[in-house]
């Protein structure tokens, strides 16, 4: 179907042939590249549309998003041209971001502003508890410490998205990571100083953002970086029941939203996302690395001190870089920081924080290692795994091992799947059929890495090196190897069926009659 952008357009549907609009006569073909298959939705001053770009080969989706006000007022049009002209500027300086949409065009058309973005193929998360119905609390977990340090991101390049709500995440299908959407809403002029119940998001002379997800101090055109920690605290609170801020009730004296008797987590999280939802920005986290310090060490202040760090007892025959010294000493170390941490709260301190990542004990171990292996300094060392630490870890449901050093590790037959491998250090690392099903290499270097007969269908390998990386055998199906670098890699007898990556890639990499194409046709390429 093609489908007319004409906003007066009475019958905007069209054959997918048709050079023009039936109805109104408008040409279809936008910009003579952009072809719009339908509707997506609408919102304060912008609606978006699925098209196909059909200059480019494979004649891929993309989204594009048409200025369109709700309002005819001068300040409405004013502030929608402001918004819609700030969100192109900020997706092209944040979108170089794997959990962004990229900014792909911008221009003016038949006296029509325009918008092309990257299309995020998925769920929402508003649409997955539908489906799926609501989090457990790891669930909850999971997911802040997936979106926390991409907050952290934006709000280093001083932007406030001003917009965080499960109808703005979505949950990529190819490799099953959340991806923050919509930042027409976004401020890019922070000031730190702070001072309708419909699920729409609001565009008014007064106040930007979604009430009920939107904290006073936004509605009162004061936003700051908390505001953001606010909405995904409300985020939260959906993810664990099923309901928006208009189906919860509020404390009439306080405003503060009452949701502790419809959830069951443990203590700690309850705190944690309270002090997310305060009303007061005083009272607030006021940035996402105080949420994540907050969620990564409070609860497991004890399990750091028993042992939670692999024993010497479970030292591998086969392991090269284990010291057993090295590692009863981090555990004692790790004690005296927990009693270090416990005595300090006891005189009514801060918590301390150990920096990003998941909650699970797995994580939190890895953390502790980190800040224990500390010089005198008190800067970090590499952080640096061995095979049998990495393996308890995954055993224990940590699934983060992003920048991490794991070169040189024997890792043959594992299981690793859906696991962040994000900008970690791979080289000459033996995952000879390993299972790697939908885990995220972006940016990781695997030069020389045995990958043979590995699974990494729907794997994630944008701007990854695997120069000299043997793919022998290796299922590559629906793999995302956008920007990657094959040169020198063996892909004989290898699966590309469905991956996103070019014929000049491939021209560099080995392959032989048995390698299969991503159009599933065998051969040489």
């Amino acid at each position: 179907m093609s489908y007319c952008l004409n906003p007066t357009c009475i019958h905007p549907e069209n054959l997918a042939s048709s050079r023009r609009c039936n109805s109104c006569g408008s040409p279809l073909l936008l910009r003579d590249r952009y072809r719009v298959i339908k509707p997506l939705g609408q919102g304060g001053f912008g609606a978006t549309f699925l098209a196909q770009d059909e200059v480019l080969p494979g004649q891929p989706c993309c989204v594009i998003k048409q200025l369109r006000p709700s309002g005819t007022a001068p300040h409405i049009l004013q502030m929608a041209g402001e918004l819609f002209e700030r969100e192109a500027k900020t997706l092209g300086k944040i979108g170089n971001h794997p959990q962004i949409p990229r900014l792909l065009d911008y221009f003016e058309d038949r006296q029509q502003f325009y918008l092309v973005q990257e299309y995020i193929s998925g769920s929402t998360l508003q649409q997955e508890v539908k489906q799926k119905g609501v989090y457990t609390e790891h669930g909850v977990r999971q997911f802040l410490s997936e979106i926390l340090p991409l907050l952290k991101y934006i709000h280093e390049r001083k932007v406030i998205h001003r917009d965080i709500k499960p109808a703005n995440l979505i949950r990529r299908t190819q490799d099953g990571r959340l991806v923050l959407i919509d930042f027409g809403a976004v401020k890019d002029q922070v000031s730190q100083a702070a001072g309708n119940q419909s699920g729409h998001t609001a565009l008014t002379a007064y106040a930007i953002g979604t009430p009920g997800f939107a904290p006073p101090e936004q509605m009162a055109m004061r936003p700051v970086y908390a505001s953001d920690i606010y909405a995904l605290g409300v985020t939260c609170i959906y993810l664990l029941t099923a309901k928006t801020p208009k189906d919860l009730e509020y404390n009439p004296t306080t405003g503060d939203m009452l949701w502790e008797h419809l959830v069951n987590i443990s203590e700690h999280l309850t705190k944690v996302l309270k002090k997310m939802l305060e009303v007061s920005v005083r009272n607030r986290y006021h940035s996402a690395m105080e949420v994540l310090g907050a969620l990564d060490i409070e609860p497991y202040l004890n399990s750091l001190s028993e042992g939670l760090l692999v024993q010497n007892s479970q030292r591998p025959d086969n392991s090269t870089s284990w010291n057993s010294n090295s590692t009863a000493n981090r555990n004692e170390n790790v004690a005296k920081i927990a009693a270090a941490i416990r005595a300090r709260r006891a005189k009514g301190g801060e918590s301390v924080g150990l920096g990003m990542g998941r909650t699970q004990h797995g994580e939190i171990v890895s953390k502790a290692t980190s800040l224990a292996t500390s010089n005198s300094n008190g800067s970090h060392l590499e952080r640096k795994l061995d095979a049998q630490t990495l393996l308890a870890a995954y055993s224990k449901g940590r699934r983060d091992f992003a920048s991490y050093n794991l070169s040189l590790l024997s890792l043959v037959g594992v299981d690793l799947s859906e696991t962040n491998f994000n900008s970690a250090q791979l080289r000459k690392t033996n995952l000879h059929g390993s299972n790697l099903n939908k885990s995220d290499f972006g940016r990781a270097s695997l030069v020389d890495a045995n990958l043979r007969d590995t699974n990494l269908t729907k794997a994630y390998f944008s701007n990854a090196d695997l120069a000299g990386a043997d793919l022998r055998g290796a299922d590559l199906s629906h793999a995302y190897l956008s920007n990657a670098n094959l040169r020198g890699a063996n892909l004989c007898g290898a699966n590309l069926t469905g991956a996103k990556v070019t014929e000049e890639q491939l021209s560099v990499a080995k392959t032989n009659w048995l390698t299969i194409r991503p159009n599933g046709k065998r051969g040489l390429l």
